[in-house]
């Protein structure tokens, strides 16, 4: 049972052509790495260098790209949380808002209890597969300290996978140990995967210096480093979207090789945050359909020309509020991600006003329009039972399907909403009338109502606020 249409925007030859322009763009502009210990590495390796600028051959590339794994076990602190990368469709959450928007309070800058309260909303959810990120920026936490608070609060909260975020070498080891000491054992990451990190260039053509260490940290403890481009065609890319997409795999390809350099085999995402500018004020743009079938491109070159996992953008609106827009929007880029054959998304889950915000109302309504595209990535059952035919000829011209026992064999295998409203209209009048933002609102609440004060046992607990209080008084 699978879907058998596929969204593709280049062809074969095409993977040939990014390629080598890529490759002839590292060779000879190269890219800007803004650390001194970085540019160690490349000239200990071979690579030339100017400055901090870093030219490298189609060799050192692709001799990197030999030793990345095409599929990896993403262990979780449950294992029956962990998944695999490179298989499936993977939802993971939001990275980057900074105001959190509810019906009750409106909008405003989200703090420490906000990110507490989406990360029970992702545990609680059958459609989120990985937890962590930055879902929302905390504004009440010291930003040195804000790093291990919220992977408390993660740990605290969920069992699934994890998610990092850059930071400077110094946190990101920090957040390694603490990862460790949530695995319960000593050195339990050299030989599992446990938490991933999302790291994104500096476009065009360079890494900023926190990347560059956060690469450095996963790589020497065998983590997963996820490398996102989020060049902007018009702004920090051409505004040809098949430019921006050659630009997005350059910078990919780059810290593919600088992975691969610190620690050969070491499990990396090929991932894509490169968006269309809105060009009538050079700024980000959430919204355009062009954004999707450039980055399309990308999860072509990522899956099948270098056969490794990869990860989109999608979900994002440029509406403010749960409008038709929001709706729209969030969907469009949902299926045209997995039709792209995307591995893995972020940016789905309650994303309003240009990935600025987080709506808890909305956070519930995506839920289902992943369902939605999940059930659509299935396809249709075309085996001999769904085929149907002695059914068919046993009810005949006359009978009727409704009472027959294989309706009632079967008829819980069909897709039912958890937010659309499917009742007739005198039925749903009778119901009250109630907007879905209304529902969406008493859902949210009654799940973090129900949740789990706590997902780990005192001990743990103990440790882990040992270690965060240790650390911030060194």
């Amino acid at each position: 049972m699978t879907l058998k249409t596929k969204l593709e925007v280049i062809s074969k030859e095409d993977f040939t052509r990014i390629h080598d322009a890529s490759i002839k763009i590292l060779q000879e502009t190269g890219i800007v790495f803004h650390h001194k210990e970085v540019l160690e590495i490349f000239k200990k390796h071979g690579a030339k260098t100017n400055d901090k600028t870093v030219y490298l051959s189609r060799r050192m590339v692709e001799n990197a790209l030999k030793t990345c794994p095409s599929t990896f076990k993403w262990k979780a602190r449950n294992n029956n949380r962990s998944v695999i990368v490179g298989e499936g469709f993977l939802t993971q959450p939001n990275a980057g808002p900074v105001y959190i928007q509810d019906l009750d309070a409106g909008r405003r800058l989200a703090v420490l209890q906000d990110y507490s309260n989406i990360q029970k909303l992702c545990q609680a959810s059958d459609v989120i597969d990985l937890v962590g990120s930055i879902p929302i920026n905390p504004s009440d936490v010291n930003t040195n300290e804000k790093h291990l608070y919220m992977l408390y609060e993660t740990i605290k909260n969920t069992d699934k996978p994890l998610i990092g975020h850059t930071v400077y070498s110094k946190q990101a080891q920090e957040m390694l140990d603490m990862t460790e000491i949530a695995m319960g054992k000593n050195d339990f990451l050299k030989e599992n995967y446990c938490i991933g990190v999302i790291v994104n260039s500096l476009s065009p053509l360079a890494y900023s210096d926190d990347a560059i260490e956060t690469i450095i940290q996963y790589a020497k403890r065998n983590q997963i480093i996820i490398i996102a481009p989020a060049a902007m065609a018009g702004v920090s890319g051409p505004i040809n979207l098949f430019g921006t997409a050659v630009l997005t795999n350059v910078e990919i390809l780059a810290g593919i090789v600088l992975t691969q350099l610190i620690n050969p085999g070491n499990p990396v995402v090929y991932s894509t945050a490169s968006n269309v500018a809105n060009m009538k004020r050079a700024s980000f743009c959430g919204g355009s359909p062009e954004t999707m079938l450039m980055n399309i491109a990308n999860l072509q070159m990522g899956l099948e020309f270098y056969q490794l996992p990869v990860r989109t953008m999608c979900g994002i609106t440029d509406a403010k509020t749960i409008n038709c827009q929001a709706g729209y929007e969030t969907l469009q880029s949902l299926i045209m991600a997995m039709l792209g054959g995307a591995h893995m998304v972020v940016q789905c889950l309650g994303v309003l006003d240009t990935l600025m915000t987080t709506s808890y109302e909305k956070f519930i309504i995506d839920e289902e329009l992943i369902r939605r595209v999940i059930c659509i990535s299935k396809g249709i059952d075309t085996s001999e039972q769904a085929l149907s035919l002695e059914l068919i000829q046993e009810v005949g011209h006359n009978g009727s399907y409704l009472t027959h026992k294989d309706t009632f064999d079967h008829f819980r295998d069909r897709w039912l909403p958890t937010m659309s409203d499917w009742e007739s209209y005198e039925g749903w009048k009778k119901n009250g009338s109630e907007d879905i933002e209304i529902i969406a609102n008493r859902k949210y609440r009654e799940i973090l109502k129900n949740a789990p004060e706590t997902l780990i046992d005192d001990e743990l607990d103990k440790d882990l606020k040992t270690y965060i209080n240790k650390t911030f008084k060194k």
